[in-house]
């Protein structure tokens, strides 16, 4: 339970390495793949999870060996967080920039295929903003995150 079959800091170095191979690799996949998670997307969320799992630990199933490789993703996690947030250009890299995909009720058919968006996900976006009509938008935005954010253009008087 306790007896580790590597030492402490293989735990450290696969670890990490799996950590920014996965930052990365998400980063590369666009935006569409952090916002809410769809069944097919938790799906992959999960298998993923588990086809690093032994990349990370080496085989070994000690409790010792999964608190080292837990703290060492904590403790990762937190440090591109602080780095994000005191790096504007490391920010911009590694959570990307909002794109906008509608402006005056033109939308941007290429930045939808860019990010593998489909008419019924923004659709779905637009109605639950209350639009119909994608004439009726100022701005939508898919943001850092994955979310579309819609602001209407005002009434005309």
């Amino acid at each position: 339970m306790w007896n580790m079959s590597l030492p402490w800091w293989e735990f450290v170095v696969r670890g990490a390495l799996v950590y920014f191979f996965l930052l990365v690799i998400l980063r590369i996949t666009g935006k569409r793949n952090t916002g809410q998670l769809a069944p097919f997307d938790l799906v992959l969320l999960l298998v993923l999870s588990n086809a690093v799992q032994n990349s990370m630990n080496g085989g070994d199933n000690s409790v010792l060996g999964g608190i080292i490789s837990a703290t060492t993703l904590i403790a990762l996690h937190y440090a591109v967080a602080y780095l994000t947030f005191r790096n504007k250009t490391l920010e911009k890299w590694i959570e990307g920039t909002p794109r906008t995909l509608i402006h005056n009720g033109v939308l941007n058919e290429k930045i939808m295929r860019e990010e593998l968006l489909t008419h019924h996900e923004l659709g779905a976006a637009l109605r639950a903003a209350g639009c119909g009509e994608i004439d009726h938008v100022h701005l939508a935005t898919l943001e850092n995150n994955g979310q579309i954010t819609v602001s209407l253009r005002k009434a005309a008087n």
